[in-house]
């Protein structure tokens, strides 16, 4: 599990095939400090097992699952990549719950500089778009966000809007993104379990 507050901006030093997948290292020196194998490090919001590191990098296998639904499709070495090691037991949660399992990605529409802000729109998929709310929590490349303005309900093309003050500008890689590029994107927990429960509550229930 994860908060959501990116730790360090890495970089892809390696990508190697492993299967139907990759296997990839990546810099950085801050996550490494007390790691062990079979740690999870979430990268650019995909958690991601730590299969071997050294004093500043870390190596991990990902599947073709993952590489299917995430941007990690196609990284090569010298990408920025955002960072956060799992939650310890009894640290802050500072941003929000996130698991580090991806709904899909969305794409930059629009990014619209401001005095002290930056605010970016996304365009996402109209399955992930009822599961987003105005002022509600998203996690768009492992950064935890909240939402300042959302499409209308059955727009053909649904998107949300995030706020970014220059400090989440500074420490993740939000600083270096333009319009089309992609984002991993993970939906709040909650809204996904409430659409679960709201599905089944359209159903027959079984006869007991």
């Amino acid at each position: 599990m994860f908060t959501g507050i990116i730790e360090e901006i890495g970089r892809i030093t390696a990508v190697e095939p492993s299967g139907d997948g990759v296997r990839l290292t990546i810099h950085a020196p801050t996550v490494i400090e007390g790691v062990r194998h079979g740690d999870s490090i979430a990268v650019s919001g995909v958690c991601l097992t730590v299969v071997d590191w050294t004093d500043e990098a870390f190596t991990a296998d990902v599947m073709k699952q993952t590489l299917d639904m995430s941007t990690l499709d196609g990284a090569t070495p010298g990408r920025h990549v955002n960072v956060e090691r799992a939650l310890a037991s009894g640290g802050r949660l500072g941003g929000h719950i996130v698991q580090g399992h991806i709904d899909g990605t969305g794409e930059i529409l629009e990014v619209r500089p401001g005095d002290k802000w930056q605010v970016v729109r996304v365009g996402i998929a109209a399955d992930i778009a009822p599961l987003v709310v105005d002022k509600g929590s998203i996690t768009l490349d492992g950064t935890s966000l909240t939402i300042s303005a959302v499409s209308a309900p059955g727009e053909a093309s649904p998107w949300l809007e995030v706020s970014l003050i220059p400090e989440t500008l500074r420490a993740t890689t939000f600083g270096e993104r333009r319009a089309n590029d992609r984002l991993n994107l993970e939906t709040d927990i909650l809204a996904r379990h409430i659409e679960r429960l709201a599905a089944f509550a359209k159903t027959e229930g079984p006869t007991r």
